[in-house]
Formats: C-alpha cells, sequence, structure tokens
C-alpha cells in the first residue's frame, strides 16, 4: 500500500478498508491531511461508515449490564453544520442513530473531525484529547472513561 499521505483520499472505498488498515491510514496522516479529507463532501460517507462499524467491533460481554446513549458531536471546521450520531448501548448491544434525537444522553462528546478519528482508530487516547481541550465531555464521565472497553479498538 501507498504511504497514508499519498493516497488518493477522496476516492478511497472506505467501506472496503478493514479497521487495522484504517487505523494505520489515519496514524499516516498529518492533521492537516485529514482535516482536507473531513471538509470535503467524503466527510459524511466517512463518517457513515466508522459508526456503520461500530456495532461489529462493539463487545457486549464488556458492557454487560450497561444502558447508555451517546450523542456524538463532530464539529465542522468550515463553519458548517456539525455531525450528530447518536450511539445505545444496552441489552448486548450497540445500536447507532446518524441524527441527534430527542432523547437525552448520558454523555456527550465533542470534537473536531481529526480528533474523532485519531480517537476511533485507536491513534489518540481520550484522556489526552480531553486534557488538552481537544475533545469536550458533558454528563458521566465515569462512562466516558469506560468506553475504549466496549469497543474492540484497532491497534495502529
Amino acid at each position: 500500500m501507498a504511504a497514508a499521505d499519498d493516497l488518493d483520499l477522496e476516492t478511497l472505498d472506505f467501506g472496503s478498508v478493514g479497521p487495522a488498515e484504517f487505523a494505520g491510514i489515519v496514524k499516516g496522516l498529518p492533521t492537516r491531511r485529514i482535516a482536507e479529507l473531513m471538509g470535503g463532501p467524503q466527510r459524511r460517507r466517512v463518517l457513515d461508515e466508522v459508526f456503520g462499524r461500530m456495532h461489529t467491533l462493539f463487545k457486549p460481554d464488556a458492557a454487560a449490564g450497561k444502558d447508555a446513549l451517546i450523542r456524538w458531536r463532530i464539529t465542522a471546521a468550515d463553519g458548517g453544520a456539525d455531525d450528530v450520531y447518536e450511539t445505545h448501548i444496552g441489552g448486548g448491544t450497540c445500536t447507532v442513530t446518524p441524527e441527534r434525537t430527542d432523547r437525552e444522553p448520558q454523555l456527550s462528546l465533542t470534537m473536531a473531525a481529526p480528533e474523532f478519528l485519531r480517537l476511533v482508530s485507536g491513534n489518540a487516547s481520550g484522556p489526552t484529547l480531553f486534557f488538552t481541550r481537544k475533545l469536550k465531555l458533558k454528563g458521566d464521565i465515569r462512562l466516558a472513561g469506560s468506553l475504549t472497553y466496549y469497543f474492540d479498538i484497532p491497534k495502529p
């Protein structure tokens, strides 16, 4: 495979890229390049793919007994509309809603797209993003600290 920064990300079929390969691509890209990718027309396609795979990376045994709604807000750098997704963990499943609902989340996470991609690909730590103010939390901070245990996050 070509170096991540040399890939034609605008035409890359993210649906054909496995989680470990995706983690490697994100790891090899400078923040500037991720911001360009996520500022273009492919932004929603990439986010849909990431959230669409969450249920396949979910570890039901690790989340046994948990019932929580998490709202993810991925901010737009260009002043455009933010993207909002919700994940519900409960009953041994993880379901995703690709929009904000009227339900009240136990946890809301807000971050820019480069930080989001680094976090979900295992290339960034939630606590580090939080303490550097690149991740904003509202709600159950203990739930935020345990989220990584509920998913099989790739190792870049």
